[in-house]
């Protein structure tokens, strides 16, 4: 019986010792069909052929479909985090508004939509492309270092281009950068109305180094990424009509505040309007006791970048109201004293500074 003790001596005489021509033909770390075709016809140059034409071919093609197969599973992985992203803030704003108001869906359910699949689109893009280039890359240096290219200069002369690169491009890339998080955030998409701080608008493109939004004055904006250090956005998921109504100080505020939630109870209630507002009108009370009136608040829950429109229909409403009930609206008014030997005497004067009074 062979003992493993008396295997192990036999194990070395395994491997191929090579002759000198071997070597000189095919190297030190020779393919098969290279010492194949040597032992062969005894050819070198047959034998290099031969390396030439079968064994660094197969080789680089295995690399390549290496590569291949790599690129598509991390494409696959890619898809799968896109989607992830895609679903999660939609669904989660949906649940929401669908906790609050089933009917608001109609009006609010293709917008998250639209955003998650623009937002989808443009990072997938981005990471295919990045994975592609690097995957690729890889697999094509190390290919060509199977037909003996050196590739330590070409490396160290890509890093270098690269770091003048970065260095010269500090901007472009922060742009960049900023983009690719603007978007996994979901900080804004086409169709909201944001504030940049260099500019308020609304938006009609995004990309990875620059947003396009268009202005009140139909100005359009071109702004980079990288300069957009803070972002208000005034239409995402659902906005707010925040309304100060001023009344006179000699006007009764209980029956103010009726006057103002009737009519914006009317608005909400009335088909027209209904699916624009979300949740019935609150009138939070007064707010501020100003140099000619008193404000009362009224606030209005509507769908996104709605708060406009529904504004403008509550002041014109709210107007025609006010006269109906015999509220006023304040306007500015001043009194003036007039001081003389006998004492003050109060005399009235109007907004442009007239009065009947005399010294």
């Amino acid at each position: 019986m062979t003992t493993p003790a008396a295997v192990l001596p036999v194990l070395p005489t395994l491997q191929v010792a090579l002759s000198d021509a071997e070597r000189e033909a095919c190297g030190e770390d020779p393919s098969a069909a290279c010492l194949a075709v040597f032992r062969w016809t005894d050819s070198e140059v047959l034998a290099q052929g031969a390396d030439w034409l079968l064994a660094k071919p197969i080789t680089v093609a295995f690399i390549l479909l290496v590569a291949f197969v790599v690129n598509r599973l991390l494409r696959r992985a890619i898809r799968k985090f896109v989607r992830s992203i895609q679903e999660a803030p939609m669904q989660r704003g949906l649940e929401t508004i669908r906790s609050r108001t089933p009917s608001a869906l109609v009006t609010t359910g293709p917008a998250p939509t639209l955003r998650a699949a623009q937002r989808a689109e443009t990072i997938g893009g981005v990471l295919r492309s990045i994975t592609t280039f690097v995957v690729w890359t890889v697999a094509g240096l190390t290919s060509m270092g199977q037909f003996g290219i050196n590739l330590g200069p070409l490396i160290a002369g890509a890093g270098i281009v690269g770091i003048a690169l970065g260095f010269g491009a500090q901007s472009l890339v922060r742009d960049f950068l900023s983009g690719i998080f603007m978007l996994i955030e979901d900080q804004f998409g086409v169709g909201d109305i944001i504030d940049a701080g260099e500019a308020t608008g609304t938006v009609e493109a995004v990309s990875l180094r620059s947003t396009r939004l268009r202005d009140v004055n139909g100005v359009v904006w071109h702004i980079p990424n990288g300069e957009i250090h803070r972002v208000g956005n005034k239409s995402q998921e659902w906005s707010r009509a925040l309304l100060d109504v001023e009344v006179a100080y000699a006007t009764d505020l209980d029956h103010a505040q009726a006057v103002i939630k009737g009519v914006a109870d009317a608005l909400w209630r009335e088909d027209g309007w209904s699916g624009q507002v979300l949740e019935e009108p609150e009138v939070w009370g007064v707010e501020m006791l100003g140099a000619s009136g008193i404000s009362i608040r009224l606030v209005i829950k509507t769908t996104p970048a709605a708060q406009w429109a529904v504004m403008r229909e509550l002041r014109q409403r709210l107007k025609a109201a006010f006269d109906a009930e015999g509220i006023e609206i304040p306007f500015p008014q001043q009194t003036v004293w007039f001081r003389n030997a006998v004492g003050p005497v109060p005399v009235p004067v109007d907004a442009e500074g007239d009065g009947d009074g005399g010294t």
